[in-house]
């Protein structure tokens, strides 16, 4: 069973205006730039990982942060959610294609970010 569908989508052309409090793409964007939204992000740009992955891979979030800021990716269609009906249920996380797009720039910006860190530290 796979969950996380967007939010209705936009037709070609609408747009929203990002500066209304009731925009809904503001509610996207609080989650994607959230403390741990983004971490969730990049660690999935690889691969799947199940939450006990996810949460060691992403140092210092809780069980009870991680478990929010998932629901809410998968709410918000950017990661997807299957879970196999085992016992106990294997759950496993992974990017939907809207995730990778919005991901991308964001990988792209943290490893901007860590090479220029590297190069001043090493001058």
């Amino acid at each position: 069973m796979v969950e996380g569908a967007q939010r209705g989508r936009v037709e070609t052309g609408e747009r929203y205006d990002v500066f209304h409090t009731a925009c809904p793409a503001r509610d996207v964007v609080d989650h994607v730039t959230s403390r741990w939204g983004i971490w969730v992000l990049i660690s999935l740009r690889s691969n799947d990982l199940r939450f006990y992955e996810l949460r060691e891979s992403i140092q210092g979030i809780s069980e009870k942060m991680l478990a929010q800021t998932l629901r809410a990716l998968v709410q918000d269609g950017l990661v997807r959610r299957e879970v196999e009906p085992t016992t106990p249920p294997q759950v496993t996380y992974g990017l939907t294609e809207f995730g990778r797009d919005v991901g991308e720039p964001l990988t792209e910006l943290f490893d901007r970010i860590t090479r220029r860190l590297s190069s001043r530290s090493a001058g």
